[in-house]
């Protein structure tokens, strides 16, 4: 611990006291193989990779599974089962036009409907995009306005 009052990092002690060890072994009478050093990472272990082997691969970049909730497609069509008002999380206070839509690849997802008014009811037929409204948990997809039985928003009278 006093190394680490002289504002050493954990990983240069680890090395410091593996060569004291290493020393130790050296200048001992009955030499003693030194076993290498391995990073465990939950069950499996491995040995750490050499700077020239990093080299040679490159960086490493998991490879993340797509979370588009259309499996890579831009739209869907969905026909409207039940409208929906979403309360939004917590600094936010407003309700939330939705319509719960069986979508055209199986899915039941929650749709937002985006502007002011709407006349959607059961049955209705929509186009969805991916758009994620972040006050609404679970509502990932949202509607588009002008496509199929939603029309555009009608521009108030002043």
């Amino acid at each position: 611990m006093n190394l680490l009052r002289r504002g050493m990092s954990l990983l240069s002690i680890g090395f410091k006291t593996h060569c004291m060890q290493y020393q130790a072994v050296t200048h001992s009478l009955a030499p003693v193989p030194l076993k290498p050093v391995v990073a465990t990472q939950g069950l499996i272990s491995r040995a750490m990779a050499s700077l020239m082997q990093m080299h040679k691969t490159g960086p490493h970049k998991k490879i993340r599974k797509s979370r588009n909730p259309l499996n890579g497609n831009p739209f869907a069509k969905g026909v409207v089962l039940k409208t929906l008002i979403k309360k939004p999380k917590k600094p936010n206070s407003a309700n939330r036009k939705c319509v719960l839509a069986r979508l055209s690849n199986g899915r039941e997802m929650v749709c937002y409907v985006p502007g002011i008014g709407h006349n959607l009811q059961e049955h209705n037929i929509v186009l969805v995009r991916v758009g994620r409204v972040k006050d609404c948990p679970g509502v990932k997809l949202k509607c588009v306005r002008g496509k199929f039985d939603l029309p555009h928003v009608v521009k108030q009278k002043v």
